[in-house]
């Protein structure tokens, strides 16, 4: 279960984590995606064609057809794909959602989220895909 993120980003996050384990154009199919992350392959279609117009995948058509990083896995980072899907809302707004939460008027969790929320941006932001390389083949091949 998720706290932050939609279950499309999540979904997108693994799906960009798996392109990235990949040697470097490497076209990867919808369906192997979905096979071996366990998620349906429509969905997986449809969240990689999104990320497309955000430059971080890109698509080729046909028969040998699928998706793959569009740039190094050392210029993306995991931020990038928040941003893309869910947008940055959620480090920017009331996690309670009440209008016109600030220091001056606070909601009832807004230190400890704010806390929480600079540490999850702080982390997507921190590192680049490439540096999840092995842990993400770990957890793929050990579900």
């Amino acid at each position: 279960m998720t706290v932050i993120f939609s279950k499309k980003c999540e979904y997108g996050l693994q799906a960009v984590l798996y392109l990235s384990t990949k040697e470097e154009d490497t076209v990867i199919s919808a369906e192997e995606i979905a096979k071996k992350l366990s998620i349906p392959k429509e969905f997986v279609s449809k969240i990689l064609q999104s990320l497309t117009e955000y430059g971080i995948v890109y698509s080729r058509k046909g028969k040998s057809g699928g998706f793959a990083l569009a740039k190094n896995p050392n210029k993306i980072k995991l931020i990038d794909i928040v941003a893309a899907i869910d947008g940055l809302g959620v480090f920017n707004g009331c996690v309670l959602g009440f209008p016109n939460c600030s220091p001056d008027y606070p909601c009832p969790v807004h230190d400890k989220w704010g806390t929480l929320r600079t540490m999850a941006y702080d982390m997507l932001t921190g590192q680049t895909l490439d540096q999840f390389k092995n842990r993400t083949i770990n957890k793929i091949n050990n579900p």
